[in-house]
């Protein structure tokens, strides 16, 4: 594939209470854009939480016309920010990732590569589980044993055979961002999941590679408040998809 025909793409990113660690992000997607000119479109998501996310995002973008501020009117969750970002976006390969940049964006080239290297390829998907991956700096070991729990609770449900669906780094092909995120209605954290079912569930093919994974304590995860939600939510997947 040549230059010149090389898809466009775009990175979403999500972001609730991110007001420390927004700038660092949208400093650093500038300065990929700068390295690797296919990155076009930088959309961040901001879902109000009262403090100054939107407004330091605008200001360590600088006017830069690759990043765009988007701000909804309510805070539904995370999965509710991706799914605004993911079907504003206009590349043709479009990338979602966390606010703490825990997979470092040196792996955004090599995820598109894998796309185009494979046509059939709806999506790929970055996993801490892969015999492949490295690991730098581990979760809390709370966080960590709530993960795996909740990864298991995915595969006894049938959602996805998947051994990590939450790992914040993830690219689809513009058609197939369309027709999932479309369709899918979780806002919380569990909202991976049904993504992968719902990609699943369209005979999508979704290949999972391996990242580097740098942990960041600041998260907005809470291994019990929300690790009950996300476990409820799971059940409303299964009853929704079951239904459809």
């Amino acid at each position: 594939m040549t230059e010149n025909s090389a898809a466009d793409v775009s990175i979403v990113v999500p972001a609730y209470a991110e007001e420390r660690r927004i700038g660092r992000c949208v400093t650093g997607l500038r300065q990929l854009a700068a390295e690797f000119p296919r990155l076009r479109e930088v959309i961040v998501v901001v879902e109000p939480s009262g403090d100054r996310t939107a407004e330091v995002a605008r200001l360590a973008a600088e006017g830069d016309p690759v990043v765009q501020v988007r701000e909804n009117p309510v805070h539904r969750g995370k999965g509710s920010a991706v799914r605004t970002g993911m079907l504003a976006a206009s590349g043709e390969i479009i990338f979602f990732m966390d606010a703490d940049l825990s997979v470092p964006l040196r792996y955004v080239a090599p995820f598109v590569a894998h796309l185009e290297a494979h046509p059939r390829t709806a999506a790929v998907i970055g996993s801490r589980r892969h015999p492949e991956s490295v690991v730098s700096k581990r979760q809390h070991f709370l966080r960590e044993r709530a993960g795996r729990a909740f990864n298991h609770l995915v595969r006894a449900l049938g959602l996805s055979p998947s051994k990590d669906t939450q790992c914040g780094f993830k690219a689809f092909r513009r058609t197939a961002a369309q027709e999932i995120f479309s369709r899918s209605q979780i806002d919380g954290f569990a909202f991976d999941t049904e993504i992968l079912l719902l990609a699943q569930k369209s005979g999508l093919r979704v290949d999972e590679l391996p990242v580097e994974w740098i942990n960041d304590e600041e998260t907005k995860f809470r291994p019990v408040r929300d690790g009950w939600r996300s476990a409820w939510d799971l059940w409303r997947v299964r009853a929704m998809h079951r239904r459809s």
